[in-house]
């Protein structure tokens, strides 16, 4: 045998089905895709993401405005003038709650706008550098609250970032 003789098995090899060859025969005029109606034209074919007519999930999302932090921390700030104000030896969340300063059940954060003459001691979740000075000098002192989650961070939500 040689390779001009090679020929395929009966019933292997099947020529495609010509259509579109006019009126005449079968598979032709409409040539399979039956009369009029999205899959007669362009046989279906529709653009990727393309749903119908419905504006597309693409152009329902919005774009370009940033996400949400999961780990955010809110914080109420309190200025050193207002710590002056309430006249206050012992200063801490609940005293700033009971003075309508912040609400209850937030973090606390104490800021440097202001000035402070008299010693307070001061607990808060969070104190910036400058206001720590400003207390330390006018010799009070600042406790720091842990915040309630790991790390400074709340949970986050799903288990993405857990073990598994």
């Amino acid at each position: 045998m040689r390779v001009d003789q090679l020929v395929p098995s009966p019933g292997s090899n099947k020529s495609k089905k010509r259509v579109g060859r006019g009126i005449g025969g079968k598979g032709g005029k409409t040539a399979g895709a039956g009369t009029k109606g999205q899959q007669a034209r362009g046989r279906g074919k529709v653009a990727r993401g393309f749903e119908g007519g419905q504006t597309g999930l693409k152009m329902r999302v919005p774009k370009l405005k940033g996400f949400n932090n999961p780990f955010r921390v809110e914080y109420s700030p309190v200025n050193l003038d207002q710590l002056a104000a309430l006249g206050a030896s012992v200063v801490n969340p609940e005293v700033l709650v009971a003075a309508g300063l912040v609400r209850k059940a937030t973090f606390v954060k104490v800021l440097a706008r202001g000035e402070i003459t008299s010693a307070v001691r001061l607990t808060a979740h969070a104190v910036s550098k400058a206001a720590e000075a400003a207390i330390t000098a006018a010799g009070g002192s600042v406790t720091l609250i842990p915040l309630p989650f790991k790390q400074g961070r709340p949970p986050v939500k799903g288990n993405q970032f857990t073990n598994r």
